[in-house]
């Protein structure tokens, strides 16, 4: 009997020291750089946090016997705080990878701070083409979309289709000024032709004389280089001057259906739009929707749906590899095809962009729309071998040539 008792204090002698030295493992911590409170917030913000907490759910809550933790922090649209957050988290709170970073100014700031330290970050909200060419990195992935795809396939539709002369309405970052640049290539190469353009400030809330200006080029297109709350205000205000009344043609290069919601299908009707995802495509885009709506109110954007399978993506390499070493876990990201609700066959490539598939989409007439979110018509989807920059053509100096 007392072997026995021996035995059997012995086992929970043990066990408890496992249980005791996994608890004492530390989190495995990744944090957010969102803009929580500002013009981009309904794009990433809230619902970005809340897709990398639904995918860390989804995972198991933890990984390598750590439990995941997921942090979040408002850079209110400075890049200077945005650098603050991601070297206070990778150096002080012990974040092992960075997700989001929404905006191009700040995403390219944190992203020189992860660079420095070796740190994997995976943009999801940023749009600048900077981010994989002269600012790429061996552990910087740009998931979702870029201005070079999103002008590819909206400005290549458009131009097709007879609407050859452009006039640019653009946000004076650095996102405005790539998607801009990027966008008068594709109008130019397609034959269009490019009439003029104006700058204005970030979060602006009066478009009037920068509307009046476009307004006079005559442009078949004025295109709007900005995201977010600028997006919509540039729209409406636009409808209120009679602009699109009048013939021309707004198209914004970066929108999401959260701001087709803001500005309403009456005045929003006829915009064409690329997209990396929209909630209505599929039964599996629906049922993740269902999910996050059950939460958030309302569908994801492709930026928040892009923070779940990045996020989702991440950990099962950290799982595989065994370790958050890096270089390990950036070996199997970029190895290990992407099939999910958000990305079938996705590949990370050497200079960090994902392929995916990317979209073309018309918004609806009110006539045509069943109810609140259902605001897209598919017309085409463009391969992102087709819709991304090539290897080729990439200035990010991991690439061989």
């Amino acid at each position: 009997m007392k072997r026995i008792l021996s035995g059997i204090f012995a086992a929970a002698f043990v066990l408890s020291a496992s249980a005791a030295q996994a608890q004492d493992k530390p989190p495995l911590k990744i944090g957010g750089i969102l803009d929580m409170s500002s013009l981009y917030a309904d794009i990433t913000g809230p619902g970005s946090e809340t897709a990398a907490k639904m995918a860390v759910e989804d995972f198991g809550g933890e990984v390598l016997g750590r439990k995941i933790q997921v942090l979040a922090a408002d850079h209110l649209n400075k890049a200077d705080l945005s650098a603050n957050i991601a070297r206070d988290m990778l150096d002080n709170q012990g974040v092992e990878m960075i997700y989001d970073v929404a905006a191009s100014a700040t995403a390219l700031a944190a992203g020189e701070i992860a660079k420095a330290r070796n740190k994997i970050v995976i943009f999801n909200g940023p749009g600048s083409i900077r981010l994989t060419n002269e600012a790429c990195g061996p552990y910087t992935v740009h998931y979702v979309f870029d201005t070079f795809g999103q002008a590819n396939v909206t400005g290549l539709a458009a131009v097709k289709s007879g609407l050859d002369s452009w006039f640019f309405l653009t946000a004076d970052y650095a996102f405005g000024q790539d998607l801009e640049k990027d966008t008068s290539n594709v109008v130019i190469e397609t034959g269009g032709k490019v009439l003029g353009n104006v700058r204005h400030p970030l979060n602006t809330s009066d478009f009037s004389s920068f509307l009046l200006q476009a307004q006079a080029s005559k442009a078949k297109v004025i295109g709007l280089a900005n995201a977010g709350g600028d997006t919509v205000n540039a729209i409406k205000q636009a409808a209120e001057f009679g602009i699109t009344k009048g013939g021309q043609k707004i198209s914004p290069l970066l929108a999401f259906v959260t701001d087709i919601d803001s500005i309403g299908l009456e005045t929003a009707q006829g915009l064409l739009l690329a997209e990396a995802f929209y909630w209505d495509l599929n039964d599996d885009t629906r049922a993740f929707s269902k999910r996050f709506t059950e939460r958030m109110k309302r569908p994801p954007t492709s930026a928040q749906a892009g923070v779940y399978s990045s996020v989702t993506h991440y950990l099962k390499a950290v799982k595989a590899a065994g370790t958050t070493d890096s270089a390990a876990v950036m070996k199997l990201m970029k190895e290990t095809p992407i099939n999910d609700f958000f990305a079938k066959n996705g590949k990370i490539r050497e200079d960090g962009r994902m392929l995916h598939d990317m979209y073309l989409f018309e918004v609806k007439k009110p006539s045509e729309s069943k109810g609140r979110w259902d605001d897209y018509k598919l017309l085409a989807t463009v391969p992102g071998n087709e819709a991304f920059q090539s290897l080729e053509q990439s200035r990010c100096p991991l690439v061989k040539k």
